[in-house]
C-alpha cells in the first residue's frame, strides 16, 4: 500500500503543480511547489465530505469537511481570512500524506481579529458576523497557536511536500447551512516570495462529476489508504455486541479532539441491537446555548452507525440533541432495519431508533466524545485511551452496554427484558 501511496503522492505533486501553474494569474518560479489546485481558476475548498458527499472514512453525519490538498516548500505559508461559524464546534486540522493528524487548531484557540470576539472562547450573545473576523496561518515548521499558526507538514518522516488541510463544522445552528452561516474562508498562499489570493470555490465539485488527474488521484488516496487503515481500525476478532478501543485510528483523518469506542455488529432477520448508557450532558447550540457555556460535560457527542467496508461509510447518526433521554438521564439505542423496527413504531417511547443500513455488510457503531471537561474526564473515551484501561471500567453508568435482542421482545417487553 505505501508503494502505491508514494506514486499517488507523486502523481497529486504533478497535478498541483500542472493545475495552479495553468490557472494562477500570477506567474511562479519553476522550482516552486505551488498549493492548492482547483477544477477552476483560483477557487479553494473543492472536495466536501459529509454522509452524502465524499462519504469515507467513518465521518459523522452531523459534521461536514472541507479539503484543501497544498504544497508547502521551506519559507512559504497559506493564510486563511474567516468568520466564526454559528455552530457547536469548528476547527482546522492538516494532515500528511499518511492521513494522520499533523496539527489541530481548534475554535477556542483562534484569537479573534481587532474588534471582533470569539463565540467559542467565552459565553455570548448573538454577534454579527463582521464582529466575528478571525485569520489564522498554515506554515511548514513549528507552529505558535498563540499566534493563530497551524503546522502544515509533518516534523518527519514524510518526503513530498504535500499536505491536507481540512475545516470541521458540526452542528451548525442552521442545519441547512452546513458552513455555518457564514462564508469558507478565503486563502492567500505565499510561495516562494509570491502571492496567489484564492476564494472558495461557489460550490464544491462532485468528484464524480470531474474525471481529471486530481480526481483520479484523490479517489485513489481515499481507496487504497483508507482501505488499508479502517480494515484495521476493529480487526474481525473483535466481539460483536461490545463496546472497545478501537485497535488505532491512523490513517482516518482523526481528529485530535474526538475519541471513539466501537462495537461490532452482525444482522440477523427478527435481531436488533440495543445500546444503553447514561447521557453527558451538552450545550445544546440549536436552542441558544453558547458552545462556551460553562458545566457542560462534553462539547459534543453522538452515536453512529457504519458499514465496516469500502469507503468505509457513515449510515446514519443520531447526536446528542437528536437523542431521547428517559427521567433517569439515559439513553436507549436501538439499531435496526426497517423490517424489524421504524422510527415509527419507537415514536411515543424512550427509544431511538438508527438504521441498519445494508444488512449484509458488517457494521461499527461508534460512540464519540468530544472535548470533555475536566470534571468528565475521569469518565470519557478520552480517560480510557489514555491509560488504556478498558472503558467498561473506567466510564461507569456512561459506558454504552450493548446487546442483540429478539424484536419480539423488544416490542412486547420493552428494552429491560433485552438484558435479563
Amino acid at each position: 500500500m505505501f508503494t502505491q501511496l508514494k506514486k499517488i503522492v507523486g502523481a497529486i505533486t504533478a497535478a498541483v503543480t500542472g493545475v495552479l501553474i495553468a490557472t494562477s494569474a500570477v506567474p511562479a518560479a519553476a522550482s516552486a511547489a505551488p498549493q492548492g489546485y482547483a477544477p477552476g481558476p483560483g477557487c479553494v475548498w473543492q472536495l466536501m465530505s459529509n454522509s452524502t458527499d465524499l462519504n469515507v472514512a467513518f465521518p459523522d453525519a452531523d459534521a461536514t469537511y472541507w479539503v484543501l490538498p497544498y504544497a508547502l516548500g521551506p519559507g512559504d505559508s497559506i493564510r486563511l481570512s474567516g468568520t466564526y461559524p454559528s455552530a457547536r464546534y469548528f476547527s482546522l486540522n492538516t494532515y500528511g500524506t499518511d492521513f494522520d493528524t499533523v496539527d489541530t487548531l481548534r475554535d477556542n484557540q483562534i484569537r479573534p481579529d481587532a474588534g471582533s470576539v470569539n463565540p467559542f472562547a467565552a459565553p455570548v450573545g448573538q454577534v454579527p458576523p463582521a464582529q466575528r473576523r478571525w485569520h489564522a496561518t498554515v506554515v511548514p515548521g513549528a507552529a505558535d497557536h498563540s499566534r493563530n499558526e497551524i503546522r502544515g507538514l509533518p516534523a518527519s518522516g514524510q518526503n513530498a511536500p504535500i499536505g491536507f488541510l481540512i475545516i470541521r463544522v458540526y452542528v451548525p445552528d442552521d442545519p441547512n447551512s452546513p458552513n455555518g452561516g457564514v462564508p469558507l474562508p478565503s486563502v492567500t498562499f505565499s510561495i516562494a516570495g509570491q502571492t496567489i489570493p484564492a476564494q472558495p470555490c461557489a460550490t464544491p465539485f462532485n468528484p464524480g462529476d470531474y474525471n481529471g488527474p486530481i480526481a483520479q488521484a484523490m479517489k485513489k488516496v481515499f481507496d487504497d489508504a483508507i482501505e488499508g487503515a479502517a480494515s484495521g481500525a476493529f480487526p474481525g476478532n473483535s466481539p460483536e455486541a461490545t463496546f472497545v478501543n478501537p485497535a488505532s485510528t491512523s490513517g482516518l483523518f482523526p481528529n485530535g479532539d474526538n475519541k471513539y469506542i466501537g462495537s461490532l455488529l452482525r444482522y440477523q432477520p427478527g435481531r436488533v441491537a440495543v445500546i444503553r448508557g447514561k447521557a453527558p450532558t451538552y450545550p445544546d447550540t440549536r436552542a441558544g446555548v453558547s458552545p462556551a457555556a460553562p458545566g457542560k460535560q462534553l462539547r459534543y457527542w453522538s452515536m453512529c452507525q457504519n458499514d465496516k467496508a469500502t469507503p468505509y461509510p457513515v449510515v446514519a447518526c443520531a447526536s446528542d440533541d437528536q437523542t431521547n433521554v428517559d427521567a433517569s438521564g439515559h439513553y436507549t439505542y436501538v439499531v435496526a432495519a426497517p423490517s424489524d423496527l421504524t422510527t415509527a413504531q419507537a415514536a411515543d417511547t424512550d427509544l431511538t431508533v438508527i438504521p441498519w443500513g445494508a444488512t449484509g455488510v458488517d457494521k461499527v457503531v461508534f460512540l464519540r466524545n468530544m472535548l470533555p471537561s475536566s470534571e468528565f474526564y475521569p469518565n470519557s473515551v478520552q480517560a480510557s485511551q489514555a491509560t488504556g484501561a478498558d472503558p467498561v471500567k473506567t466510564m461507569g453508568e456512561y459506558y454504552p452496554r450493548a446487546t442483540y435482542c429478539a424484536v419480539e421482545t423488544l416490542r412486547s417487553a420493552g428494552w429491560q427484558a433485552c438484558y435479563s
